[in-house]
């Protein structure tokens, strides 16, 4: 194999055009299943209060005729609260940026502040999912939200060994992770749900990790494995998209935010962000040769009663 005497080839060759796709590909996980889900409502205070009720256990209710009323004591309703989160993220682009012919893209700036809101949104997932208590900042310290582990108190499996402990249940504290966590289990998962259909819950769905979802496809009596046979085609389908139990029936979503050993089984209605700044892309002053944009969000968390809801914890995550 050998070329001709002065054969002129490619290689040679000068003043061949680059060739550079005009698509720019992207692969990240971008879902926010929970922030998704969830109401949005309008905040009016940096800190978000509502309030909650329980009516009394059932007793017997017969008495005689004529009968002297006397008024049974009175609860009062819980106020709770939670500090909205400032989440902030900027872009600095030279000018010079701007007048350049890119490929992929017309304008460097709108492409950046676009992914950065794309992650900023991740950055309101993960939160939400957090251990972490309410702050109620100060002018060095942030405001931040306190996220679900610290809410759930009443329907809660967990490992009380080696220190795992609930919150108290008002945003105030984040829980006390056991240092023995044990594996997910179906016995697990029932006995919350049992716990929360026993306090009036209505459970709609599910956040777990992959780790925990692959547990979750071993629960006893998922059907959802089968095999379809066509002509030309066979597949395997295994997955568990609803679970039906005796107190309800729920959606599976894996979250990639959540921490792997919390399962969160939610009564979606009963969750409401609460926004005080919508999602915004601001222009800042300029101080030299480049544009600075500002994308910011201001909300936080809404649990309007966690009896709803529950969390099996302390979970293996290998």
């Amino acid at each position: 194999m050998a070329q001709a005497a002065n054969t002129f080839d490619s290689y040679d060759a000068v003043g061949i055009k680059e060739q550079l796709s005009d698509i720019i590909t992207s692969i990240a996980p971008e879902e926010t299943p929970f922030y998704t889900k969830c109401k949005k409502t309008t905040a009016r205070n940096t800190l978000v209060e509502w309030q909650t009720d329980a009516l009394r256990a059932s007793a017997g209710n017969s008495h005689i005729e004529g009968d002297v009323t006397t008024a049974e004591a009175r609860s009062a309703t819980t106020r709770l609260g939670n500090y909205t989160n400032i989440f902030k993220n900027a872009v600095v682009v030279p000018d010079t940026d701007e007048g350049l012919d890119k490929a992929g893209r017309n304008s460097e700036i709108a492409y950046q502040v676009l992914k950065v809101a794309k992650e900023q949104k991740l950055d309101i997932e993960k939160p939400l999912f957090a251990n972490n208590a309410r702050v109620a900042g100060n002018s060095t310290t942030a405001r931040e939200l306190a996220g679900l582990p610290a809410w759930m108190l009443t329907n809660v499996n967990f490992v009380s060994a080696s220190s795992g402990a609930n919150p108290t249940g008002d945003g105030t504290d984040a829980r006390t992770d056991s240092g023995a966590p044990t594996a997910f289990t179906q016995a697990k998962f029932d006995d919350v749900m049992q716990s929360i259909w026993e306090e009036g819950g209505k459970p709609d769905t599910v956040y777990l990790s992959a780790f925990q979802m692959n547990k979750a496809l071993a629960f006893t009596g998922n059907n959802n494995q089968r095999s379809a046979v066509q002509a030309g085609d066979e597949r395997v389908i295994k997955s568990l998209a609803v679970y039906v139990t005796p107190w309800g029936s729920v959606e599976f979503l894996p979250s990639r935010e959540n921490r792997s050993r919390d399962v969160f089984i939610t009564q979606d209605n009963m969750f409401e962000v609460a926004v005080l700044r919508g999602t915004k892309n601001v222009a800042l002053a300029k101080t030299g040769d480049a544009s600075v944009r500002q994308v910011v969000t201001e909300l936080t968390l809404c649990v309007k009663n966690e009896k709803s809801s529950g969390l099996i914890a302390d979970n293996t995550t290998s």
